[in-house]
């Protein structure tokens, strides 16, 4: 694979050499590879078939706990997030000591290798808030909680600057992998100021499907914001909101 330079960018195909943009600029690729037909049929393509499912599987469960989340991501994600998130899904996969390779799966794997996990890698919620938390997730009621004792915002949130206020943002979500269906309930604090004043207690209860024999995750974050004339807008356009998972739990 090389990089294009010069003025002229180019985008097609001119005999066996393919031009295109990507992430990382402009790229020329030279065309090849082995016939599908021989990948979907000779034996000695068995383990490439293997690691193609699974990694079709990770795709998809990448995609619905994303959907499981979409409200809170539209303002905290990278523009890497979707590979990042399908990587730490083939390791929840890799996991499965059950099935056989290329049968593994979400379900029978280790869905807490997902906790912790940033969706926003420019805004890390490790390195954002400070405020100390107590995260819950109780599987017979179906309640995944989160609760803040009171807390200077100045002191213990790690603001970008511009900021003037910010909110606090979780989920629940209740996931069935399988079915690529979810049950998920948000909650929100109003927009407080970024100040050296005591906030009031945070209580966020998120509540999914009791007894559920579902993955469960709760995720947390922080939007930022810049008061100007009375209104309120997105600082950056997101860019710095960190949104993380702090509690998973699987079967």
């Amino acid at each position: 694979m090389a990089k294009q330079k010069g003025i002229i960018k180019l985008n097609g195909t001119i005999g066996d050499i393919t031009f295109y943009r990507s992430k990382d600029g402009y790229i020329a690729r030279e065309k090849g590879g082995i016939d599908a037909n021989r990948i979907a049929n000779d034996p000695a393509f068995q383990r490439t078939r293997e690691n193609g499912a699974e990694f079709g599987r990770a795709g998809k469960a990448g995609k619905t706990l994303r959907l499981a989340l979409r409200t809170l991501l539209l303002n905290s994600s990278d523009s890497r997030m979707v590979s990042r998130l399908t990587q730490i899904m083939m390791k929840v996969i890799q996991a499965d000591a059950t099935n056989e390779r290329g049968l593994r799966n979400v379900i029978d794997g280790e869905a807490e290798l997902l906790s912790g996990f940033d969706f926003n890698i420019t805004g890390k919620l490790g390195t954002t808030l400070f405020a100390p938390f107590v995260a819950g997730i109780d599987r017979v009621s179906g309640e995944i909680s989160v609760d803040f004792e009171p807390f200077v915002p100045a002191n213990m949130i790690a603001a970008p600057g511009g900021t003037t206020h910010f909110k606090i943002i979780s989920a629940g979500a209740e996931i069935d992998f399988e079915a690529e269906t979810f049950v998920t309930a948000n909650s929100e604090t109003a927009i407080l100021p970024w100040d050296s004043n005591l906030t009031v207690a945070i209580n966020h209860l998120n509540t999914v499907t009791a007894n559920s024999t579902k993955p469960l995750f709760l995720a947390l974050g922080v939007e930022f914001y810049q008061g100007v004339n009375g209104k309120m807008y997105p600082l950056k356009n997101g860019a710095y909101n960190p949104l993380a998972l702090v509690q998973v739990s699987g079967l």
